[in-house]
């Protein structure tokens, strides 16, 4: 991938707010690896930010529900009834004796259609995750690019103060080479006035 094509400037102009020209090679590469991943995720046609359509709630109501305790719950209460009634309440009128194959056929009917509901459902949360995870690296990239600058930034700082204290330094022995300017060893600076 070519280095200066319109996704790479795209992205260095928006996450690291620079141009390609000064970008490293390490920040080049992470940029067309994010390229890739969001070529890969988005289509050209990207999709419109819409809400969530009816049966996508409805989708995410059944799943939320069907993965409850009140859902397990409700439902072995209704089959300990059912088995119930059946066996002992109704005995020979039962209108599903043991070994109740009315309630297995409602109970995979059930299965049946709730098992893709659920699945539509996590088809939903994992495109959600994984946008989620695009945003998270891109601003980690933000943070480490940030990151580099400030380190950057301090070792030019490091670099200004050590240039500082070698002049202080140069300073000082030039003051010690000429003649009658020797500073006040320790004892003798105790001595004077004001000194303890």
């Amino acid at each position: 991938m070519n280095p200066t094509s319109k996704d790479i400037k795209y992205l260095a102009e928006h996450l690291l707010h620079t141009g390609v020209g000064g970008l490293a090679e390490r920040e080049l590469q992470a940029l067309m690896r994010i390229s890739r991943k969001l070529q890969s995720v988005r289509p050209e046609h990207a999709l419109p930010d819409r809400g969530p359509t009816f049966g996508e709630r409805l989708a995410d109501r059944v799943a939320e529900f069907g993965g409850s305790w009140t859902f397990i719950m409700i439902f072995g209460s209704f089959l300990v009834s059912w088995a119930f009634i059946n066996s002992e309440l109704l005995g020979t009128r039962a209108f599903d004796p043991y070994p109740y194959i009315f309630l297995n056929l409602m109970l995979s009917m059930l299965a049946a259609i709730q098992a893709p509901i659920i699945m539509m459902s996590q088809n939903r949360q994992t495109a959600r995750d994984r946008m989620t995870m695009i945003r998270d690296f891109e601003v980690n990239l933000k943070a480490e690019a940030a990151i580099d600058g400030l380190h950057k930034r301090m070792d030019h700082l490091t670099w200004e103060l050590l240039s500082d204290l070698d002049l202080i330094k140069q300073g000082q022995r030039q003051l010690l080479q000429q003649p009658g300017k020797q500073p006040p060893s320790a004892p003798e600076a105790a001595d004077q006035p004001g000194g303890d």
